[in-house]
């Protein structure tokens, strides 16, 4: 189980999240929503880590993230615009990020890129991508190595319809009773039709919403 207690992030006066208190469990697919500047991002790189909370805790498994351990363990994320390597092709820029943890191979990767809707065989290098490529290769390594938590961010920026049909039956196909999978997008029908829970922003507060 993921646990927040009494989280509260502030950024020059603006209070962002405030004494937010949730309890995620394995097995599901929570979904969040709320306008623009609400918090989702900001919520998503505290409880992973990636900045310090002013007040509170982020827990996993009763390990507390910035005290027991410093970052989510087994994690996949997209978070905002996805950064690679744009001299790297698709598969060079995986494999580089393969090579921290070493527990993947090659043939990882290739599954990983074909499942997204990539070709394997593209040779281009990344700098040439479009953004919806861009997005489908950040799925990819979001989801290559198997991670057990997965936080996505707007996960269909920049898809055509079919890549949103293709990523929405991927996220179904990983749901499983030892994964968590949270996500946000600005369009509703997404989130609904994905979660098993939904939560809203709404002034510094996650308030949960009847499906």
């Amino acid at each position: 189980m993921l646990r927040t207690k009494n989280l509260s992030k502030r950024f020059k006066g603006n209070v962002v999240l405030n004494n937010v208190n949730l309890e995620l469990y394995f097995g599901n697919i929570y979904g969040f929503i709320g306008a623009n500047g609400s918090g989702k991002s900001v919520f998503f790189k505290t409880i992973c880590g990636f900045l310090k909370a002013d007040r509170g805790t982020i827990t996993i498994d009763d390990r507390v993230i910035g005290k027991d351990i410093d970052f989510l363990p087994d994690l996949g994320v997209l978070i905002e615009k996805p950064g690679f390597i744009e001299n790297y092709t698709q598969f060079e820029n995986l494999r580089y990020l393969a090579q921290i943890n070493k527990i993947i191979d090659d043939n990882d990767i290739i599954a990983a890129l074909k499942v997204v809707g990539l070709n394997p065989d593209n040779k281009e290098k990344v700098k040439n991508f479009s953004l919806g490529m861009r997005q489908r290769l950040a799925i990819a390594q979001a989801i290559m190595e198997d991670q057990k938590i997965i936080i996505l961010d707007e996960p269909f920026n920049g898809l055509d319809k079919q890549g949103v049909a293709r990523i929405k039956r991927l996220l179904l196909k990983l749901k499983s009773p030892d994964r968590l999978i949270l996500l946000t997008s600005h369009i509703s029908g997404d989130i609904e039709e994905l979660s098993d829970y939904i939560f809203e922003f709404s002034a510094g507060k996650i308030v949960p919403m009847s499906l």
